[in-house]
Order: structure tokens, then C-alpha cells, then sequence
């Protein structure tokens, strides 16, 4: 009784502990605003003075939560 008790007890924390208690969920409405306004801004993905630099893609900042 004792084995059975603590196997479901230890089946009990490893579930306990793997799931998650909260995640975030990004508001498609913002993020599509955001990609909209951010669309201007893909004249500046090749910097002229500084070609061989990666520049940041346009968009990235909107998909942060």
C-alpha cells in the first residue's frame, strides 16, 4: 500500500511540476498594428555606410509579448 501511495504521489509532482501556470498570449490586433506601422521602415534593413552590418528586421520588436 505504502508502494502504490508513493508512486502516485511522485506521478502527482512530476505532472505538478512540468505543466505551466501561466503563459503569455500576444494581442494579434496590436501586433498587426505594429507590423503595419513598422512596414515603413524596410528602407532601412541595408545600412549605405555600413553594408556588411546586419541591421534589425523590421517587425521583431511586435512579436515580443
Amino acid at each position: 500500500m505504502r508502494r502504490i501511495t508513493a508512486v502516485v504521489l511522485g506521478t502527482v509532482t512530476l505532472l505538478a511540476a512540468t505543466t505551466t501556470t501561466a503563459s503569455a498570449v500576444p494581442d494579434p490586433v496590436a501586433a498587426v498594428e505594429c507590423l503595419t506601422q513598422s512596414a515603413g521602415d524596410l528602407t532601412t534593413v541595408v545600412d549605405p555606410s555600413a553594408p556588411g552590418v546586419p541591421a534589425e528586421v523590421p517587425g521583431v520588436s511586435c512579436l515580443a509579448p
